[in-house]
């Protein structure tokens, strides 16, 4: 379903604090029109977070052949530059990197 269609679902349930979980990757035309159907929360795009980077990073070093190694940098690895959520705490563990 389309958020808003998911949001009436939810509504007609009786849910009132419904919270919208993004899967978009950056900013953009389609996670601003999600976010504003959102009638309470909405998270922001996944691309800020450092763990994005981390991945991103892990990813080209195996595509170069590299093993995925740490070749992320200082940077990423801790989240120094990832815009909005440079202060996050990066989760534990990391699912993404297994496969």
């Amino acid at each position: 379903p389309t958020v808003p269609e998911a949001v009436r679902a939810l509504t007609d349930r009786g849910h009132r604090r419904i919270a919208l979980a993004s899967c978009f990757t950056a900013p953009g035309r389609f996670a601003t029109q999600c976010a504003a159907a959102a009638p309470w929360i909405a998270s922001e795009p996944l691309g800020t977070h450092p763990a994005m980077a981390r991945l991103l990073l892990h990813r080209y070093d195996r595509a170069l052949g590299r093993g995925g190694a740490s070749n992320a940098g200082r940077e990423a690895r801790d989240g120094t530059t990832c815009g909005s959520a440079a202060g996050a705490r990066p989760a534990a563990t990391e699912p993404a990197l297994a496969g």
